[in-house]
Formats: structure tokens, C-alpha cells, sequence
């Protein structure tokens, strides 16, 4: 779609130049101020940077929230193949992530911006390609925030449900119906409240996030310690936990152990969005890249601890598939521990992380749908781009992704499948935007990374072709149907939104993009705003 002629000429800024050879430095060759960096990146600086290395990592520790994560999509492993798909796809997984925000992690230290992945793009890509490359690539990372905060606020809905089941009216019956239109309104008593604290207290979000690191490991090991002590139904042996593969999927058992790292790679899958908060972190080239490696190994932890001995205390696991809920951990909890108000109890920690992982996921979504508008990619570009002075966030683009969420999720009422659809596309639009640059960078010899303060030299060679193999496989393997044959209630409808969401851009690109979007700014030049 895209040719080489470019209405703001962007031709002359070097694909090879990383933008940071004219800065001043320190003695460990970090530039002297985040906002020069900024300013020479094409950029006016206008969120306060607040946020310290910490509290980079622990926020990019609840955009996963992995204890949540792994609880709201623990069927998928279930159906796959049971504890080996649930432990060893997660360790699986949590390897190879690591390559991708390794190699994320380079490429930022370079190129810090709000616009992330498609900035990034843009820089990396050959200078007859790059609108077109920033485009694809900013359509996918938008979309995959807005759909995986949708999906993040949605499975917290119906984990709610699900642990207010855990008391019944008589056995078997939870005290909540939960139909569609009561699932409908929790969810947005949800959306609602995570929009409010991420706008109305966003200078206190960095010491909710320490908080919430605390949070997590406190929770993790009460429960930990309660279904392994109590274990009211017994305990398998370690050989089941570790080694026992069930498949119910209907798939070729290989098949089906890859279809079962959904469950993972949706609670992974915010290993970018962080890159959203560069513009308000004190020394985002460095800190951002730290974060996003060290909190992998941080989740990897967490999501071990948390995993393992739900699976020694695993209930039947054809019980689990048939509960209408799908979200088998409430149960598994309450088996353990044989009570009601226990297993509540117990819960009460993941449900506080789900809101707080809604509110990370909501700032994200923001920042990056602000930075794209920026740019000019979106229609109505002039309002959303506006920052609110008062508030010092992007008010008018957290608007923009919250009605998209309300909208998408009114998909809800046609199938029960609704939540596979929005964490299938989530996954797949972030994946491929996160490979983007990635595979540009590869292609093009690593010679724009070797500058920055992240280059990992061979290392980084190896993380990247790891994260280009992990990409080219999760993008059609979250397509599938988990379960065969299928029916309306287990079809994928990821593939339908994501289509859509590329016809949509496609359709805007041919329409306004390819005369007027120049792309992110470069050498002082700055697009037009529509």
C-alpha cells in the first residue's frame, strides 16, 4: 500500500543513526537528561517522570500479575494436557519470554519513547518502508493493549463470579447466577474503576505497584501454605505434578500441549507494554530494559510458586472442564481447604491483584493509544492526543480505549467464548507487534543496537531469533480452537476481531494514512495532526 514518496520528507534522517551520538553523557554513558533524549527523538516532553527503576519493575510486575494470570486461564492447560502443560509450559514459556523482553530491552535502550514498538519500527526500518512498518506495527501494539486490558477487566469479571460461588445455595449451585447482562455490569463496575484510579491518582500508582508486589507474594504464600497443609482430599505424588500428561482436547497430543500455552502466554504477554511508560521514568534507556528482564524472572517465580501446589492438590481435572464457569481455581481452593469462607478468604488477595492489574493494564493502554495519536495514525488525532495538565495523563485516549473495551465486550451477549476471543487477539496483535522491530533489527545487522546501553552482543543474536521463532508459532497457534470438534460455545473468534482490527487500519491507511502519515517525527521534524 505504501510507496516511497512521504509528504514530510523523512528521507534523510539515516536508518543507521540511533539519535544519540550528539548527546551529552555521563561517565556510564547515559545521556544527561531523559527529555534531551526525547526532545531528540522528535518529541516535546509532557509527562512528569516519576518513576524509579523499582517501581518500573514492579509495575511492569503487575501489568502480568501472575498468580491473576495464571488463574483466570488455567482451563487452557487443563484441556492441553493437564499438570505437564500447566508446570512445564509455564517454565517453557517464562524461557522464552525472557528472549523477547531481552531483546525489546536493546532495541529501547535506543529508541525510549511512549510509541514503543512502532517507533522503534519506524527507526529501524529501511527509509522506503518505514510508514508503512510503523503503521502495521502501531495498529497491532494498540489494538493488543486495548484488547488485553479488555480481557484482563473481562476474566477479572468472571473470576469474581466464580469466587462468589465458591458459597452455594445447594450443592453444586452458586449463589450467583452470573448471566450475561449481570456479567456485563460487573465488568463495568470494573472498567469504570480501574479508569478512575489510573486518572484521578496517577501520582500515586508507582507506591500502588510497590504495594502490590508485596501483595502478590504475601497471597501467594498463604495460599501456598493452606492447600498444602490442609490438602482436606489428599495430595498426588510428585511423578502426577510433574510428569502426567492428560489431554481433552480432541487435538493430536503435541498439538494440544501447544494449544495449552495460551495459559501462559496471555499472562506474559504485557512484556511490552511497559515501554508505553518510557516518557515518565527518570532513565528509561536503562531502567525500562532492566525491568522488563528482571520482572520475567520475578513472574517466573511467582507463577512456580503459585502453580505447583495447586497441582499436588488437583481435583479430577474432567470435574474442572465441566464447571459452566471456566475458572477452575476457586474450586480447586475450595476442595483443598474444605470451606467456603476459607477458600474466599484465600482468594480475596487475587482478586485485589486483578484490580490492580486492570489499573496497570488501563495506564499502558493509554499511553501507547496517546502516543499513536500523537503521530497522527489515529482518526480524530487532535483530541486524543491531549494531555490533561491537571490529572498529568492522557485523558482523552484512556476514553477512547475504554469505550472500545465496552464496545468489544458486548460480544459477550452473542457467545460465551467472548473472553478466548479478547485474550487470543490481545496475545496475537502484541506478539506480532513485540516481533516487529525485532525482526527488523535482526535483519538489518544489529548495527542500531550496538550503541545502546543494552546490547547484549551474541546473546542478543540468540534472544532474537528466539523471540522471531516464539512469534511465528504463537500468532497461528492462538487462532486455534482449544477444544475439538468445535461448537459455538468453544470456537475462536480472536481470528474475526483481529481481522477486523487489520481491515479497519488497512481501510484508514489507504483512505488518509498513505498521504498524510509521515510517521513518528525525526531529525526536530514533526507531523501534521489531523
Amino acid at each position: 500500500m505504501a510507496g516511497p514518496d512521504v509528504k514530510h520528507d523523512t528521507s534523510s534522517a539515516s536508518n543507521m543513526d540511533p539519535k544519540l551520538e550528539h548527546l551529552p553523557r555521563m561517565s556510564g554513558g547515559e545521556p544527561e537528561s531523559a527529555d534531551q533524549l526525547l526532545e531528540s527523538l522528535g518529541y516535546k516532553p509532557e509527562l512528569a517522570r516519576t518513576r524509579s527503576t523499582l517501581q518500573v519493575a514492579f509495575m511492569s510486575f503487575v501489568l502480568a500479575s501472575i498468580p491473576y494470570g495464571l488463574a483466570t486461564t488455567l482451563n487452557y492447560p487443563l484441556v492441553g494436557g493437564g499438570p505437564v502443560d500447566i508446570i512445564w509450559g509455564w517454565v517453557l514459556v517464562s524461557a522464552i519470554i525472557i528472549c523477547v523482553a531481552a531483546s525489546l530491552g536493546e532495541i529501547t535502550s535506543v529508541y525510549p519513547t511512549a510509541g514503543g514498538v512502532y517507533y522503534q519500527a519506524f527507526m529501524l526500518a529501511p527509509a522506503r518502508w518505514r510508514r508503512v512498518a510503523s503503521w502495521i506495527c502501531g495498529w497491532l501494539f494498540v489494538v493488543g493493549n486495548i484488547t488485553i486490558t479488555l480481557a484482563v477487566n473481562f476474566g477479572t469479571t468472571l473470576f469474581f463470579v466464580a469466587c462468589i460461588n465458591v458459597f452455594e445455595s445447594e450443592p453444586g449451585v452458586g449463589v450467583f447466577e452470573g448471566t450475561n447482562y449481570q456479567v456485563f455490569l460487573v465488568f463495568l463496575a470494573i472498567t469504570f474503576l480501574c479508569n478512575a484510579v489510573s486518572a484521578l491518582g496517577n501520582r500515586w500508582l508507582p507506591w500502588l505497584d510497590t504495594a502490590a508486589i508485596f501483595w502478590t507474594f504475601g497471597g501467594v504464600i498463604a495460599i501456598m501454605v493452606s492447600v498444602l497443609a490442609i490438602a482436606k482430599n489428599g495430595r498426588h505424588d510428585a511423578q502426577y505434578v510433574f510428569t502426567h500428561f492428560e489431554s481433552s482436547s480432541g487435538w493430536p497430543d503435541g498439538w494440544s500441549f501447544m494449544v495449552g500455552l495460551l495459559h501462559a502466554g496471555y499472562a506474559t504477554s504485557s512484556t511490552g507494554m511497559i515501554i508505553s511508560m518510557c516518557e515518565e521514568v527518570q532513565k528509561p534507556s536503562i531502567q525500562v530494559p532492566k525491568a522488563m528482564v528482571a520482572t520475567i524472572f520475578i513472574n517466573s517465580i511467582a507463577g512456580l510458586l503459585f502453580l505447583i501446589p495447586l497441582v499436588f492438590v488437583l481435583p479430577d481435572i474432567q470435574t474442572l472442564l465441566s464447571l459452566p464457569s471456566a475458572q477452575p481455581v476457586p474450586t480447586i481452593i475450595k476442595d483443598a481447604v474444605g470451606s467456603s469462607g476459607g477458600a474466599f478468604g484465600l482468594l480475596i488477595p487475587l482478586m485485589v491483584l486483578a484490580i490492580l492489574c486492570g489499573i496497570g493494564c488501563t495506564t499502558a493502554a493509554s499511553r501507547c493509544t496517546w502516543a499513536f495519536a500523537r503521530d497522527g495514525a489515529v482518526p480524530g488525532s487532535k483530541w486524543w492526543m491531549k494531555v490533561n495538565r491537571k490529572l498529568d495523563v492522557p485523558l482523552n485516549a484512556m476514553m477512547l480505549s475504554m469505550v472500545v473495551q465496552i464496545v468489544l465486550a458486548l460480544i459477550n451477549f452473542g457467545s460465551s467464548a467472548a473472553f478466548n476471543a479478547f485474550s487470543g487477539v490481545g496475545v496475537i496483535c502484541l506478539t506480532a507487534s513485540y516481533a516487529t522491530p525485532i525482526a527488523i533489527s535482526l535483519l538489518s545487522g544489529r548495527k542500531q543496537v550496538r550503541t545502546g546501553s543494552f546490547y547484549l552482543g551474541p546473546i542478543g543474536v540468540f534472544c532474537n531469533v528466539v523471540a522471531i521463532a516464539w512469534s511465528m508459532l504463537a500468532m497461528p497457534l492462538f487462532c486455534m480452537p482449544s477444544v475439538i470438534p468445535v461448537t459455538a460455545a468453544t470456537v475462536n473468534y480472536a481470528p474475526a476481531v483481529f481481522v477486523a482490527a487489520t481491515v479497519i487500519s488497512a481501510l484508514w491507511y489507504w483512505a488518509w494514512g498513505h498521504k498524510n502519515y509521515a510517521g513518528p517525527p525525526v531529525q526536530g521534524e514533526h507531523v501534521h495532526s489531523t
